[in-house]
Formats: structure tokens, C-alpha cells, sequence
């Protein structure tokens, strides 16, 4: 007992910890690793190595397929309580696994849509089992840290394969990425089969019907529902950075200043570097400067009240998306990209704040678990609008800036909507 009461930070983690956080940056650097290109290797042409769909054809998809990893997770879940983590995460494994090789050899619309579905509902249905299994493996004295270590894990292989394995995979084949995220994703069986401990479950686990009825009695205020959707609103704008993003730096981003720059601090340490800036960095660029900035961005705002410091991270997102429309030069999008990410930062941990204070007290876990509602509309909105505006303004007309302007305004709006919002509530209060 004394032994255990002197292990402090890290230490204090049990194995099953480590083994979940293993399996959260294979997991995730795979995901994103294949977001950083998906969208333009689905829309560019068969003599470039991609599928040659049409940007409306991947917008479907997307607006289609990306909700899954947001409504999937209620029913997961409940599943794994009732029938162990162990035996969900098997399945999540083998399926998400599927549907990245078959992405891999997919040829058309049908084959990589079905492919896509797979590796969606895989995807979300480990992505509760992770953190449920965090907060069994952490005590009230150590969760901060490691749900702290947790996020920071996302990040980081959302930043290590974009940035070192895409970029090498992608000169042999597209589809060499996709057989890397299988093959990595099906490890994690192993992971599972001779290392993962089945959790302490609740004694009394929640049937498919007792979930469904939760959410009914969600669904019933009208109020949580309209700050859901308004704040969804935001999402739209983040779902853009894997798709209408890509499509225009591959199109119109001059990266010639970076990889002049890049290159010349590599040649510090080797001959004749040869570093270039591509679609795949734009994932390497936001989850970098949440794992330089998260602690310092969480440490200033957590002062704060939730509301205003949402508005303010909304308008920071806004600003970003906004100053795309200056420029095609490379600073300019950087700048863009970072300065949006610091608006994703800061309002988001402070949403999930926000909805715990107007939940009703009894009920506060229960809001919690279906604030994810933000991403189903987000993502379900942004990949059908994104592919359409794009084509419209930027294929159409060349209008790049008023692409951008127009999710400055999306921006905007859901400032005015939560403002307006949160006078309702008050009065009804």
C-alpha cells in the first residue's frame, strides 16, 4: 500500500493504460494519415494515381460516411458494457482494417464508398471504448494528466504519419497508405488478443432500448438541440481541412517560400535536401500547433467563462478561414491554418463546459454523451457544401477568396447564433 501511494505522474498509470494509449496513436496517426490525402486522391485523375471522381461525388461521401464516427460511439458504447471492450474492439479492429485495404484496391465510386463506410463505422465504434477505458484505468487525483497524455496521443500521430510516412508512401503508390493504415490498425489485434485486460464494467450496463430512450429525452430540448446545431455550424468550417483545404492548396498554393526556407535549415544536417510542402502537411500543420500551444491556450482560457471564450475561439476559426482569402501564398495559408487551429483549441474544450452548465443537474452526463451531435451535423453539412461552393466559385469562376469568405460568414453567424442563444436561455431561465 505504501508502494502504490508513492507512485505519482506517470508512474501511477497501470499497464491496460499504456496499452489503450499505444492503441489511440496507431489508430489515429492511420486515420489521419489517410484524411491528409483522401480527398485528393479520390478526385484526382487515374494517369495521376488517384480514382478521378468528382469533388460533388466526394463530398457525398464524405457528408455521408464522417458522421459515423460521431453517432456510432452511443451505441458502442452501451454495447461494450453489456458484452466486454475486449470482443467490441476485436471487431472494431478487423473492420476498420477491411475497410483501409479495400479502399486500397476500390477503382470507383461504389467500391471505395462501401470501403470508406467500413473504415467510418470501425472507427466509430473504438473511439468510446478508448476513453471509457481511460477513465477506468485513472483515479480522481491522476485523470487530468491522463486524459491530458490521451489528447496529446491523438495529436501526435496525427502529426508523426502525415508528416513522415504519407509523404514516402505517396511516391510509391496512393495505395501504399492505405495498406499501411490496415496493416497497422490490424496489428492492434495482437495488442488486444495478448495484451488489453477487459475493464471493470458497471454492474448495471444500459440496453440498446434504455440508449435509444436517452436520446429521445434529449432530442425533447429543443433548447440543447438549437445550441447543438448553432455551434455545429462552426464544424462546418473544421471539416473543410479534408476537403475543400486540400483541393486548394493542391491547386493553388504556391509552397515555394517554405520549401526554400525548409530546405535550407535541412541542409544544416544533410546534402541536398529535397522537402516539399504538400496536401498531407495541412494535417501535420494543425495537429503541431495543438501539441506546442494546447497547455498554454487550457492555462490562460481556463480562467474564463465557457460562453465568451467559445465566441472567442469561433472568431479566431473565423479570422483563420478568413485570411485564406487574402492569399495563395504560402505564409498567408500557414498563418490561416495555425490561427484557425488556435480557434479550434480554445473553443472547443469550453463547449463541452458550456453544455455541462446548461444541462439540467440531473441529466448532466447524459447531455454530455450526446453533445457529440456537433460532428453528425458538422461533417454531414460540410462535405456536401464544401465540394459544391468549391466547384462553384474555384473551378467554375476562380473565386478561391469567396469560397472562403462565405465560411467566414458561417463563422460569423454561429457568433451571432450562440449570442443570441444565450439571452433565450437566460430568459427562459
Amino acid at each position: 500500500m505504501q508502494l502504490k501511494q508513492e507512485r505519482k505522474g506517470i508512474r501511477s498509470f497501470p499497464r491496460n493504460y499504456w496499452i489503450v494509449i499505444i492503441m489511440e496513436f496507431f489508430e489515429r496517426g492511420s486515420y489521419y494519415g489517410v484524411l491528409s490525402i483522401l480527398s485528393v486522391y479520390l478526385v484526382s485523375s487515374t494517369g495521376d494515381g488517384g480514382l478521378g471522381l468528382t469533388r460533388e461525388n466526394v463530398g457525398l461521401i464524405s457528408s455521408i460516411t464522417k458522421p459515423l464516427l460521431y453517432l456510432l460511439p452511443i451505441l458502442s458504447g452501451a454495447i461494450a458494457d453489456r458484452y466486454g471492450y475486449r470482443k467490441v474492439l476485436m471487431a472494431a479492429f478487423v473492420v476498420m482494417s477491411a475497410g483501409y485495404y479495400l479502399t486500397g484496391i476500390s477503382t470507383g465510386f461504389e467500391t471505395v464508398f462501401a470501403s470508406l463506410l467500413l473504415m467510418n463505422i470501425g472507427a466509430g465504434f473504438f473511439k468510446p471504448l478508448i476513453s471509457g477505458t481511460i477513465a477506468r484505468t485513472t483515479t480522481e487525483e491522476n485523470s487530468t494528466l491522463g486524459f491530458g497524455i490521451f489528447y496529446w496521443t491523438i495529436n501526435l500521430g496525427a502529426f508523426i504519419f502525415p508528416l513522415f510516412l504519407v509523404p514516402v508512401l505517396k511516391k510509391i503508390d496512393y495505395s501504399y497508405i492505405f495498406f499501411m493504415a490496415a496493416i497497422a490498425t490490424g496489428s492492434l489485434l495482437l495488442l488486444n488478443i495478448f495484451f488489453y485486460k477487459e475493464p471493470q464494467r458497471p454492474q448495471v450496463t444500459k440496453s440498446l432500448g434504455e440508449v435509444l430512450l436517452g436520446a429521445v429525452q434529449v432530442l425533447k430540448d429543443y433548447r440543447f438541440i438549437v445550441m447543438i446545431v448553432i455551434y455545429s455550424m462552426f464544424w462546418i468550417l473544421y471539416f473543410q481541412m479534408f476537403d475543400t483545404v486540400l483541393w486548394y492548396v493542391k491547386d493553388y498554393v504556391d509552397a515555394g517560400p517554405l520549401n526554400v526556407a525548409v530546405n535550407r535549415f535541412l541542409s544544416l544536417f544533410v546534402a541536398n535536401p529535397d522537402w516539399k510542402f504538400d496536401v498531407e502537411h495541412v494535417t501535420v500543420v494543425n495537429a503541431g500547433t495543438i501539441i506546442c500551444l494546447q497547455i498554454i491556450v487550457s492555462s490562460i482560457v481556463k480562467k474564463f467563462k465557457a460562453l465568451p471564450t467559445m465566441i472567442t475561439g469561433i472568431f479566431f476559426g473565423t479570422l483563420g478561414m478568413a485570411i485564406l482569402a487574402i492569399s495563395t501564398g504560402i505564409w498567408v495559408f500557414m498563418a490561416g491554418i495555425i490561427i484557425f487551429t488556435l480557434g479550434e483549441m480554445t473553443a472547443h474544450p469550453k463547449f463541452l463546459s458550456y453544455v455541462g452548465l446548461i444541462a439540467p443537474e440531473d441529466k448532466k452526463a447524459l447531455y454530455l454523451g450526446y453533445s457529440f451531435l456537433y460532428g453528425v451535423i458538422g461533417s454531414g453539412i460540410g462535405g456536401v457544401l464544401g465540394a459544391n461552393l468549391y466547384v462553384h466559385f474555384v473551378d467554375r469562376f476562380q473565386q478561391s477568396s469567396t469560397l472562403w469568405l462565405i465560411f467566414s460568414g458561417i463563422g460569423l453567424f454561429t457568433i451571432i447564433g450562440l449570442l443570441v442563444f444565450n439571452r433565450f436561455v437566460r430568459k427562459k431561465e
